[in-house]
């Protein structure tokens, strides 16, 4: 698929096997409840993206986004070392998305942020994605995660006027070298993940999130995307790979309590292949408040343990692989 909005302004929902080329947000005829066209301008404005990128391994948890709203841009990266207990966070914004340059091509093109002598870059082709992190004094990380296997490229509605497009694969191998306070980090030992998204989102949105890439003991390489409250208008983002296979996955469910997220939640599939409990221990969260932008962000990192089963009916333990899961409310 060349590009996403075609001809009539229009847009093929559902599952594509691979990614569109371009995502020519500027050709969709986006209208209000009226039926009234939006201005050039506004489509711009209204149009969102943002990109994560993690990795994980048996001690050590990585995550790094950049989100460009138009009105303002963010960037966060923190680390997690379960041994010893350490995190170090950082997070920037930058009004009218100054120095951050974000591409409309899933599977190339180059994300960028910069805020002082700290620089944050993701670039993308048709074999390999790159992680670039330079934080002076603290962190440098140079890693290639393998872009070859076959992830999950959805189209979903958004409320009645809107559309959202998302790109996700996990448990992809990495190498290249990570420095974190003066200590090497072996990368050959991590998972990556991507969430490549975009689009004209509802105004007011929600969604509960999972992600999971983890070598199990018996050296099967897993991974998933899980999602609720979002992309879930006739088709979902969820999805399994088992050593580089992907699986499509049924409805997800994610119970926690929104007042204390670092207790347990219970993580399940409606098609009973995920049955996992994730026992958080520790959290990154925002809050964001002005006016016409708002963000109730909480992202919080632990320990997935429980059962994985395939179509075929093998089934795979998941003992205290690390991951994400996600709370997060927005208004943009």
């Amino acid at each position: 698929m060349k590009k996403l909005i075609q001809q009539d302004g229009q847009i093929a929902f559902g599952v594509y096997e691979s990614a569109p080329e371009h995502i020519n947000y500027l050709d969709f005829d986006l209208r209000n409840n009226m039926d009234r066209p939006f201005a050039m301008w506004r489509k711009k404005m209204r149009f969102n993206q943002f990109q994560f990128m993690s990795l994980t391994g048996h001690d050590f948890v990585l995550g790094v986004a950049i989100v460009n709203l138009k009105w303002v841009s963010n960037c966060f990266v923190y680390l997690y070392q379960p041994s010893t207990k350490t995190f170090k966070e950082f997070s920037w914004l930058q009004p009218f998305a100054h120095n951050t340059l974000t591409s409309t091509q899933p599977n190339h093109g180059t994300w960028s942020f910069k805020k002082g002598k700290n620089i944050i870059e993701m670039v993308a082709d048709k074999h390999e994605r790159h992680l670039s992190i330079h934080i002076a004094n603290e962190l440098n990380v140079n890693v290639t995660m393998d872009n070859q296997q076959k992830g999950l490229n959805v189209c979903c509605r958004a409320g009645y006027n809107g559309w959202v497009f998302t790109h996700k694969n996990t448990a992809l191998t990495c190498q290249g070298y990570l420095k974190w306070q003066g200590h090497d980090i072996d990368v050959s030992q991590l998972k990556a993940s991507v969430d490549w998204s975009c689009g004209h989102m509802r105004r007011e949105t929600f969604w509960n999130w999972a992600s999971m890439s983890h070598e199990t003991q018996n050296g099967d390489i897993i991974g998933f995307n899980l999602a609720a409250g979002v992309n879930e208008t006739s088709y979902t983002e969820n999805m399994l790979w088992v050593n580089q296979q992907p699986i499509k996955l049924e409805r997800a469910e994610f119970v926690f309590q929104r007042r204390d997220r670092m207790k347990p939640w219970l993580i399940k599939s409606s098609d009973g292949l995920i049955d996992l409990t994730f026992t958080p221990e520790g959290e990154r969260k925002e809050k964001i408040n002005v006016g016409f932008i708002a963000s109730n962000f909480t992202q919080v990192f632990g320990c997935f343990n429980g059962t994985i089963k395939t179509p075929k009916g093998e089934v795979h333990k998941i003992e205290q692989a690390l991951g994400f899961c996600e709370d997060h409310f927005a208004k943009w």
